[in-house]
């Protein structure tokens, strides 16, 4: 895959929710595409943590530790089973009323990637956008506008 190609967020979105179950390359590839503090080298105690958590296949705790390492300000706030899909709720504030809360809600049949879909959400919603300190100018002004210079206002 080319650099221009790159998967978007909500290409990895739509995968997670086709995806059946977890394996060591689909969240090598979560990983690769949604995470700015997991370091390649030099592991940091959380990065190795979610490192052994994978290699043993504990899908589910790789997941809320790569929420706790990457997005710790965003806390799982609910987690139900229910009709055969697992719905979770990820958090900025979690003791806030659900009325009053801005969650995130995902479900999917397995537990791990209902809340990693959470989590690839909550890594959209909490990226930088690329705006500078400094307005924009819209471009592309009408053929029509034409300047208007008064001299004496009154």
């Amino acid at each position: 895959m080319s650099m221009l190609s790159q998967p978007t967020s909500t290409d990895l979105g739509d995968r997670l929710r086709d995806a059946y179950a977890m394996s060591a390359e689909f969240m090598a590839d979560i990983i690769s595409q949604t995470c700015r503090r997991f370091p390649a080298a030099g592991q940091s105690g959380k990065s190795a943590r979610v490192e052994r958590l994978i290699q043993s296949g504990a899908w589910t705790d790789a997941a809320i530790a790569l929420l706790d390492l990457e997005l710790p300000q965003w806390q799982v706030r609910r987690l139900v089973y229910d009709e055969g899909e697992w719905h979770c709720a990820l958090s900025r504030e979690r003791e806030l009323p659900d009325w009053l809360d801005q969650s995130i809600e995902t479900r999917h049949a397995d537990l791990a990637l209902a809340i990693l879909s959470g989590f690839v959400e909550a890594q959209r919603i909490s990226a930088p956008e690329n705006r500078t300190s400094v307005p924009t100018v819209r471009r592309g002004i009408s053929q029509l506008y034409e300047p208007l210079f008064v001299d004496n206002i009154g």
